[in-house]
């Protein structure tokens, strides 16, 4: 408690009294704004997971914001952890259903205050030893959590504190007063709700005049203008037929726009003559009537070409692709009928069917849409426009620009029966049970819904499940209909008429909604099979992203199993392709990076499924097989053998993925079958050393050397330092000592030297630098040449993620061997380097967190993290404190040795441990102690280190949970 005590003295005085007083940052006052890195809402959550209680006293909640915190409170449920929440009926703003919503949550009690003018916004957060405290401007809103501009003060107090005190009495003083949230209370106020007829919520966590009640609208009236993507679309258009470009590729997320940008397109072209192709008549006449929308003009320049339809000699002509690609429809048309032809949905455009079409006619320009080019088979979509991508804009960005309706989804815990998960690969018998459709509707129920009524669409894993599930619902009280490639399109169109018109709650499909369907009602999406492709994935998703006056947002459900495949979750929401395993990790573990009010939420079960799948052995992640395909999709992008700068630059795969199953690029190649030229067996080991050692961009002073001496042959130890100077990065005789000495092979074992080609790749004589004489005439073979210049421009943009003024940058992963690369020592000593060694000054710290089965350990060490910035530190067997190699740690703050902290959460994480940073070793804590291994008792020596920052949230929380 005292140290406790004298950290958050410490923390006040930087927050009030000096700002560069260096404390810790876990009790610092801050303001929460939603502009810097970390928003309200990561910040509430973090106080959630880890508060005994917590007390919210909000004016203004919204069905959106408390979907941000749902699948939090849940997890709290199971933990036993209760809340209260105290609202209000101020100016009406809370909806009747909002207070629907909250009665679900079974560990929160709710009251309505009768305080006048109540307009609270206050969080109070109880912890074991002290009391946080979140106060501002932000209501339970998600725009108020996440993307308003917002003024919030974050404040820490322990209970005898008078700030906390004050707002607790003033809490208890409007609670004692206040009513229960009761189903009856909610029935009473909905009817004075319905009789307000000028005052409504906004989206924005603003009020407006309600004027639905009106019988004029003037949307009708207003003309349609392009929005910022549609603009730069256009303006790209322009200007790639200026430059006498033929054929042009658009590729946007659904729900952006595609058909009117094409429709502002044919307007600025103003063809004499328009061919718009689809693969579906539905798709067909909704394109027509918005292409009316923006043209304008007679009705009678309009036609459709169709099985019903011939209107040939209409000059805007909306065709399938089924009944052009006759020959007998195409021959009736010259092959320059039309100056100007779209293909929309154009990753099919490998069939027969449509190359029939694109082969035939003889435009003036092509254009193709598409918001997945990405091919399953070995058709190149890019090269039959060329090559020329006129605009691109995938999910993040459409989010961020505020194209797309935001979504709420929800990784769900699908059902466990007896110790077995229920999910799609069980019998059809156990997918329909009683208890496992209970457990779907729970969730369904749980999780809700934007709008007065759901309209939903689930997908199954196949006909008989959709089908049968079906018949199960219907049973339990709800409207649903199956619908599969077996129905007619007749009968498509009818069901999802009836669910527009709420003669159905929900839609069940396999895989026939997943593209070319526009259904922008859609408020909730669920998800009953696993997830074999993240593009599909996206195209399920993007069913409910089209914004429609009738919901806010779309909730999507997303039922998680025992998946080998559940990798593809993150990748696919994160729209992060590198494959890096860390990577897809942390796109789990924090989920800040998607754009708006959106959020991505996973209870904690679904998120431990996902962990596992990444850590299982035997994931195909790595494979041949896996890396292929990303492969094959660049080169078609390019048109080109693609290099490892172009990975990066097109978010593809992280080239260090590639490294993990061949030794280096030019390795790779001859296993993709290219041609490429010859490269002897010195060159692929100067590769291999640069691919395996240095295109991690960890240290980049080693590439810049060698980049330089592939420009001028000779460099001067006075310009490389200058070199350094100004790109920005530190600089130190020790660091170019170990620069000289790992660019000399001296730094690696003697198998990686003889891996690594057995000579110096630097030499230094008199003062200057230089490549060896064999490696300077290597450079003359084109081919090497440009390998090796890829690799450093690689590492140069790798590097952008890491510190140029410290070794180390926080929260990054590093390797045993890394760290004794950057600390300077003189050699690789990662094979021995368990526990703490001290060596120039600086002692790494490793700690495995968790050990499990497969360490072959049946002893638990006490490593363990006492608080985010105190960890608890236990040496290896048969030390003492006062042993030669643990004393020096122990005293390490007085002996002025740099302790750094290395941790990762298991063994099935690989080789890289997180750094969380410099420690100073509590030497007053130092103890010894024992531990019982196979029945023989070990001393261990134990000490607590405090970090200079707390760990942040989203890993501390993934470090220590099982």
């Amino acid at each position: 408690m005292e140290q406790l005590i004298r950290k958050m003295k410490n923390s006040l005085y930087k927050g009030f009294i000096d700002q560069s007083n260096p404390v810790t940052g876990q009790f610092k006052p801050k303001l929460l704004s939603n502009k810097a890195h970390e928003n309200v809402l990561s910040t509430l959550l973090q106080e959630m997971k880890t508060c005994e209680t917590f007390t919210f006293s909000v004016a203004f909640i919204t069905e959106g914001g408390l979907a941000t915190l749902k699948t939090m409170l849940f997890d709290l449920q199971l933990k036993g952890i209760k809340g209260r929440i105290l609202t209000s009926t101020f100016l009406n703003f809370n909806q009747p259903k909002m207070f629907k919503e909250l009665l679900k949550l079974e560990n929160v009690e709710v009251r309505l205050t009768g305080v006048k003018g109540f307009h609270s916004k206050g969080y109070i957060f109880e912890h074991k030893d002290y009391y946080s405290l979140i106060v501002g401007s932000s209501n339970l809103t998600d725009s108020a959590l996440k993307a308003n501009y917002e003024w919030n003060v974050y404040l820490t107090s322990l209970e005898d504190g008078e700030i906390i005190h004050h707002f607790k009495n003033q809490f208890e003083e409007a609670w004692s007063e206040a009513i229960p949230l009761t189903i009856d209370w909610i029935n009473h106020y909905n009817l004075n709700y319905e009789q307000q007829p000028f005052i409504k919520q906004a989206s924005s966590n603003v009020f407006e005049l309600n004027t639905d009640y009106l019988t004029n609208s003037l949307s009708d009236s207003l003309t349609i203008q392009p929005n910022k993507m549609q603009i730069d679309a256009l303006k790209q258009l322009r200007t790639l037929r200026e430059n006498g470009a033929k054929k042009g590729l658009i590729i946007s997320a659904t729900g952006t726009g595609k058909t009117y940008l094409s429709a502002f397109d044919v307007r600025n072209f103003t063809p004499k003559k328009m061919l718009f192709v689809v693969h579906r008549e539905q798709i067909l006449k909704k394109a027509l009537q918005d292409y009316q929308k923006i043209l304008g003009g007679h009705p009678d320049d309009y036609g459709l070409l169709s099985g019903n339809s011939k209107d040939t000699g209409a000059r805007y002509l909306f065709a399938t692709v089924q009944t052009l690609s006759s020959q007998s429809h195409l021959q009736q048309f010259p092959k320059d009928e039309f100056d100007y032809i779209l293909i929309d949905e154009v990753h099919r455009a490998g069939a027969d069917s449509y190359l029939n079409i694109i082969n035939y006619f003889e435009p003036d320009f092509l254009l193709g849409m598409t918001a997945t080019p990405e091919r399953t088979d070995s058709f190149n979509i890019f090269e039959l426009f060329d090559y020329n991508i006129a605009y691109e804009i995938r999910l993040q960005a459409a989010l961020e620009e505020e194209m797309l309706c935001p979504f709420h989804y929800f990784g769900v815990t699908d059902y466990e029966r007896n110790g077995e998960i229920i999910d799609d690969t069980s019998t059809l018998q156990h997918l329909i049970s009683h208890e496992r459709v209970h457990h779907i509707l729970e969730k369904i129920n749980y999780y809700g819904y934007s709008g007065k009524r759901v309209r939903g669409l689930i997908f199954c894993s196949s006909k008989q499940e959709s089908h049968a599930l079906s018949a199960e619902l219907n049973t339990q009280g709800l409207k649903t209909t199956a619908l599969t490639g077996d129905n007619s399109q007749f009968e498509r169109e009818d069901a999802i008429r009836k669910l527009e018109r709420y003669e159905l709650d929900y839609i069940l499909t396999v895989d026939i909604f997943n593209e070319g369907i526009d259904i922008p009602f859609l408020n909730q999406i669920i998800m009953l099979r696993q997830t074999q492709s993240s593009i599909i994935f996206i195209q399920q998703l993007g069913r409910g992203l089209r914004k429609h006056n009738e919901k806010e947002y779309v909730t999507i459900i997303d039922f998680i199993g025992n998946y080998k495949n559940n990798y593809l979750i993150p990748i696919a929401l994160s729209g992060d392709q590198s494959m890096n395993k860390d990577n897809v990790r942390r796109k789990t573990v924090n989920t800040d990076y998607i754009q708006g009010v959106s959020t991505i939420n996973f209870e904690e079960i679904a998120k431990k499924r996902i962990f596992d799948a990444i850590d299982n052995k035997n994931l195909k992640l790595y494979n041949m097989e896996f890396l292929t395909t990303p492969y094959k999709e660049l080169k078609n992008r390019l048109g080109r053998v693609p290099l490892l700068i172009d990975f990066i630059k097109n978010n593809s795969i992280d080239p260090e993925v590639i490294f993990i199953k061949k030794k280096n690029y030019f390795d790779f190649l001859l296993s993709m079958n290219e041609p490429i030229t010859y490269i002897n067996d010195y060159e692929q080991a100067v590769l291999t050393m640069f691919s395996q050692e240095l295109i991690n961009g960890k240290r980049i002073h080693e590439v810049l050397l060698v980049q330089n001496l592939i420009e001028k042959n000779k460099v001067s130890k006075t310009d490389y330092l200058k070199l350094l100077n100004d790109s920005g990065t530190y600089s130190n005789k020790e660091t170019i000592d170990s620069v000289e000495n790992l660019l000399s092979l001296n730094f690696f074992v003697k198998t990686a030297q003889k891996t690594y080609g057995s000579k110096p790749i630097v030499i230094l004589e008199n003062g200057k630098y230089q490549l060896n004489s064999e490696l300077q005439k290597s450079l003359e073979n084109d081919q090497f040449r440009e390998l090796l210049e890829d690799i450093i421009l690689c590492s140069l943009e790798k590097n952008k993620r890491y510190s140029k003024q410290t070794p180390l940058t926080i929260y990054e992963k590093y390797s045993r061997k890394d760290v004794c690369r950057l600390l300077n020592w003189s050699s690789n000593e990662e094979g021995t380097l368990n526990g703490g060694r001290i060596k120039m000054n600086s002692c790494p710290i490793f700690v495995n967190y968790h050990k499990t089965d497969n360490d072959n350990l049946e002893v638990k060490y006490m490593d363990e993290f006492l608080s985010t910035d105190i960890f608890k530190w236990c040496s290896t067997k048969n030390r003492k404190v006062t042993a030669k190699d643990i004393a020096p740690i122990v005293n390490s703050s007085v002996e002025n040795t740099s302790v750094h902290l290395f941790v990762k959460k298991h063994n099935g994480e690989g080789k890289d441990f997180y750094y969380l940073g410099e420690v100073m070793v509590d030497s007053d804590s130092a103890e010894n102690d024992t531990l019982m291994d196979q029945g023989k008792v070990y001393n261990v020596a134990t000490m607590n280190m405090i970090l200079e920052q707390p760990v942040q949230y989203d890993i501390f929380h993934y470090l220590v949970e099982e």
